[in-house]
């Protein structure tokens, strides 16, 4: 969990994931919990399985609701009003059908550029560790995500180290932009082994990031204050602004948590030929 390669890559995946926020604040913001995310990873499972095959289900609220049934990630009413959302922020577009009372739906080409993004940020992360080609492999065939990212998703479902993180990753992600607030946190972290008790990453303050991330800084100062009080972060100055450190425990915490992911991806893409 230390090694300076690792480190580096999960520096790289959180710049990435950064960036897609400032090309999509309204929608990363959005979908910056938890469950929003992993709404959106299913809806965009069954897209790409019914892209490749016309037989598998098509994207509906009914069939996104039988796709999360046995880890129970949302109750069926949360996966409608989520859909809805999606389809309101341009992700999702209705398909043409005779059949009136389906509603199937298919992911817009902006939210399949969205999630290429991500898929192959994260590529480019893991041929950062090992010299492999996987991006370069995506990049000359579009179709890699299509059959990658329906495995990714269904197998990151399952796996409760990821859909159940460690309490001090789960204060983040289970709140309004805070998988943005962490990613930010942690690309601050030096790439030299973690030494000691604390790490200083710069300044930081609920004004600062209520502005970047486009939330309210009195909830922005909920969740640090919730943080501090946890023992996850604390500030040089007595006042909770300025020079900032975040916790060995921490940082560690959301390496294990982030490892099961790229351990993932690993793994489905040496799977495919």
């Amino acid at each position: 969990m230390t090694d300076a390669a690792f480190a580096a890559a999960l520096r790289e995946s959180a710049l990435e994931l950064l960036a897609i926020h400032r090309r999509a604040p309204r929608i990363v913001r959005y979908v910056a919990d938890l469950q929003k995310w992993l709404l959106s990873q299913a809806a965009l499972a069954l897209h790409f399985e019914r892209k490749l095959n016309p037989s598998c289900p098509p994207l509906t609220a009914s069939n996104l609701a039988k796709f999360l049934i046995e880890n129970h990630i949302a109750s069926p009413n949360t996966v409608v009003a989520h859909v809805k959302e999606m389809a309101y922020y341009k992700l999702f577009e209705p398909v043409e059908t005779t059949d009136r009372r389906a509603k199937p739906l298919q992911a817009s080409a902006y939210a399949e550029s969205l999630i290429r993004q991500w898929f192959e940020g994260h590529l480019r992360s893991l041929d950062g560790m090992d010299a492999g080609d996987r991006c370069r492999w995506s990049e000359a065939d579009e179709t890699i995500l299509y059959r990658a990212h329906p495995r990714i998703a269904r197998r990151l479902f399952n796996h409760p180290d990821w859909y159940s993180p460690p309490e001090s990753i789960a204060l983040f992600v289970r709140s309004e932009s805070g998988s943005n607030i962490l990613h930010d946190l942690m690309s601050r972290v030096p790439l030299a082994p973690v030494v000691g008790e604390r790490t200083w990453v710069g300044d930081v303050s609920a004004r600062l990031t209520a502005a970047e991330y486009v939330i309210s800084r009195s909830h922005a100062s909920r969740l640090l204050a919730a943080a501090q009080n946890q023992g996850l972060l604390g500030w040089e100055a007595t006042q909770m602004s300025g020079n900032c450190w975040i916790s060995a425990r921490f940082v560690l915490d959301y390496r294990r948590w982030q490892a099961t992911k790229f351990s993932v991806i690993s793994e489905v893409l040496a799977s495919i030929e």
